[in-house]
């Protein structure tokens, strides 16, 4: 990497960011908290070509409202820094969302106040404000971050240990390079938080219901042959690799690191799993970066 690498991580107070900042130091990153967006670019021009530091994060939220009207100067900034080649590519920007009945549920479990709802000590700019209004409130002010976002995590479903997992899964790499996963999963679980594609397997035949393959897995011979003998999903097969095949390059020329390409069957555990091991070798062989990862596969 020859430039500097730069992500911008803003989201919901209580949907992560601590973690996700920790991950990414963990990651080499020199992150910085709450720094007013028109710091961003002295504090990146400052290191010369022989500082050690190359790899920043930004933590950008709403604790101060004000800094938050020269964010769309600075994000038009960082990119005119990336095509001049102080930066190594596009600046990248994490943003972690979550649903609001759990930012309160996480808020009351922990006893933490929300950072815009002060009302208790009478200063709030907020008035008499419940946390569910802080946390609109807190919406309405990031919404313009946001929609500039390259990647949004939903994490209510998370554990900190999932999201350290997923911060580290997608910018782990030096940017030079897209990593692609290979995602199975059940719909009975429900759709996976976070990608880029999804396919449908539940047409194919369901081997849950042979009696000799209902307790394997798709990583097992007997059920890949099952689900693999079927014309159509080789012929399905072939089209998820095509397509992935098509978008990576694309994916990578529009500045992304990592790609994950979902695909479900019912139960996440037999056509999916068959369909994933597969395409994973398929891709290989076309030179794609990729991995495995099985969500529901160890599920009843």
């Amino acid at each position: 990497m020859t430039g500097k690498q730069v992500i911008v991580l803003s989201g919901l107070a209580g949907a992560g960011k601590t973690t996700a900042a920790r991950a990414l130091e963990d990651l080499g990153f020199f992150v910085v908290d709450n720094l007013p967006p028109q710091l961003i670019e002295p504090l990146i021009t400052m290191a010369g070509a022989g500082d050690a530091r190359r790899k920043f994060a930004f933590v950008v939220d709403a604790r101060e409202a004000s800094f938050l009207r020269e964010f769309p100067t600075t994000w038009a900034r960082l990119a005119e820094l990336a095509d001049q080649g102080t930066l190594a590519a596009r600046p990248l920007l994490l943003f972690l969302d979550c649903d609001d009945d759990v930012l309160v549920r996480r808020f009351q479990e922990t006893r933490r106040r929300h950072p815009l709802d002060t009302s208790n000590d009478g200063s709030s700019q907020l008035g008499d404000s419940s946390l569910y209004t802080a946390i609109a409130a807190e919406r309405a002010l990031l919404d313009d971050v946001k929609t500039r976002a390259d990647t949004i995590i939903d994490t209510r479903g998370l554990s900190v240990h999932d999201l350290k997992r997923l911060v580290s899964e997608r910018f782990g790499g030096d940017g030079s390079r897209l990593l692609v996963t290979l995602l199975s999963f059940g719909f009975k679980y429900g759709l996976p938080n976070d990608l880029d594609l999804c396919f449908d397997a539940r047409f194919l035949p369901n081997p849950y219901f042979v009696e000799s393959l209902k307790g394997l897995t798709g990583r097992d011979p007997a059920v890949r042959d099952f689900v693999m003998q079927h014309e159509d999903a080789r012929t399905y097969l072939d089209k998820i690799v095509d397509i992935t095949a098509f978008v990576v390059p694309r994916f990578a020329t529009e500045g992304k690191s990592y790609a994950t390409v979902a695909i479900g069957c019912t139960g996440g555990k037999h056509r999916s799993v068959t369909l994933v091991e597969a395409g994973v070798a398929a891709l290989r062989e076309r030179g794609i970066e990729v991995k495995a990862r099985h969500r529901d596969v160890d599920r009843g």
